[in-house]
């Protein structure tokens, strides 16, 4: 306080800036004046219900499709500016993770809140690789699909089918159960993917290795023949070790929100995860960078370049893993991913379709039609060239993506479930069919 102002002045001051802490609204319709509070730039939507024209309507609704500009929680995880292009977990930075971290450990971050202690990672790790066998009949409910099962497709039906053999994992409310679920989860999604990869191929299935990473671990479930002891090459272990912590968790996409949507209903963490990698199976999402192959194996050659790029700018088709519903900016797990590239393409030889890859990046950031729209390469455009560079068929793309994101899934799960705000997801509608009409017997119709 200024002790030179007079105190009433301050206490006027004061009420001045609270005042600015709001919306003011004019209902036109009525000529009635509202005052809306306002907390981190945002509105709460109820506030609006007390906008009304007469006394039994039900009251104003904010109308948003797609969710393009309205919060569904309060959340501490991840922190993204699009327009800087800037990724946080937990304050921590992408770059500095991608660095210095492993999975595992960004895997504590992200459900924890903080970077563990030596002896609380050491205890983490643990838990996770002693949780990756999976049970039995669970081979055997595998074994059930047809040979050309699409591997995404048979990973969620096996995470569902977890619920099953875990019942207790529906006491969603006490701590420990949680974070056995957590254990569980974390730990058998690699010997899902690599169980549903392997059946596909007609393979015998390759038990875990808890002697190797979880990375590691996971090239030998998928990669593992003859030898009695795989040695997964430190190159690709880091890269897809990287791979993973990039794709741990991404703020309220489409699968997070899939996630706290189903898991608001308190269903069981399993059925919850099974529905988040539902929705990331879609080409929009989880497989995008399947689409981005694609596209680059439709342009075939350095010279249809420019002629493909016309077709994009005429509206003719889309230049995939460019452009991003967040990011206005370099998505910077991209700038990452394309130096982890170069040192999977060392190993395993340079993809055929970097080069054509290079040139749409390179025209591109050049390009006023793409600069002005703020197309920037995203995750999804390297991704696919690395994995497929590692062997990976492009029926597994999706699956890689769901394996690390499983940690971010539980974690906005978790929070959701914790927050006192929260209920059962359930958004309103704007009603645009008929009024009510009486029931016409069948003769009398048309």
């Amino acid at each position: 306080m200024n002790p030179t102002k007079p105190e009433t002045q301050v206490e006027a001051e004061g009420t001045t800036r609270m005042s600015r802490d709001t919306l003011s609204v004019t209902d036109n319709r009525t000529g009635k004046a509202y005052e809306i509070p306002i907390q981190h730039d945002t509105i709460h939507a109820t506030d609006l219900r007390q906008i009304k024209v007469n006394a039994d309507d039900f009251g104003m609704m904010s109308y948003d499709p797609a969710f393009n500009n309205t919060a569904l929680c309060q959340s501490k995880i991840t922190y993204i500016d699009g327009d800087k292009g800037i990724l946080r977990y937990r304050g921590y930075s992408i770059e500095e993770l991608a660095e210095k971290s492993t999975y595992l450990e960004t895997a504590y971050l992200i459900l924890n809140g903080e970077l563990p202690t030596k002896s609380q990672l050491e205890e983490w790790i643990y838990h996770v690789t002693h949780h990756t066998f999976i049970h039995e009949s669970v081979k055997k409910f595998l074994d059930g699909f047809h040979y050309d099962a699409h591997p995404m497709g048979m990973m969620i039906s096996a995470i569902a089918a977890l619920s099953t053999f875990y019942p207790e994992a529906k006491d969603i409310f006490n701590k420990e159960s949680r974070l056995r679920q957590t254990y569980r989860l974390i730990g058998k999604m690699p010997t899902l993917a690599a169980f549903s990869y392997r059946h596909s191929l007609g393979m015998p299935f390759a038990y875990p290795d808890n002697d190797l990473s979880y990375a590691g671990n996971f090239l030998n479930m998928l990669f593992k023949t003859s030898e009695l002891k795989y040695r997964p090459n430190p190159t690709l272990e880091h890269a897809l070790d990287v791979l993973f912590i990039l794709h741990a968790d991404h703020e309220q996409n489409c699968s997070a929100n899939a996630m706290r949507c189903v898991g608001s209903s308190h269903v069981d963490p399993f059925s919850a995860t099974a529905a988040a990698t539902a929705a990331l199976y879609g080409p929009l999402h989880g497989g995008a960078n399947e689409e981005v192959l694609r596209m680059l194996l439709e342009i075939g050659s350095l010279s249809n370049v420019p002629a493909f790029i016309k077709r994009v700018k005429a509206g003719e088709t889309k230049l995939m893993g460019f452009g991003h519903r967040i990011y206005k900016n370099y998505d910077p797990r991209a700038r990452i991913i394309k130096r982890v590239a170069d040192g999977v393409f060392e190993i395993m030889g340079r993809n055929p379709l970097l080069n054509i890859a290079l040139e749409c990046e390179r025209i591109a950031l050049e390009d006023d039609y793409f600069v002005k729209r703020k197309l920037y390469p995203n995750v999804d455009f390297y991704t696919g060239l690395i994995y497929q560079s590692m062997g990976f068929p492009v029926t597994m793309f999706p699956v890689l993506f769901a394996i690390p994101r499983t940690s971010g899934w539980i974690a906005q799960w978790q929070e959701m479930l914790l927050d006192p705000e929260q209920k059962i997801a359930r958004p309103r509608q704007i009603y645009m069919g008929s009024e009510l009409r009486p029931y016409a017997s069948i003769g009398q119709r048309g």
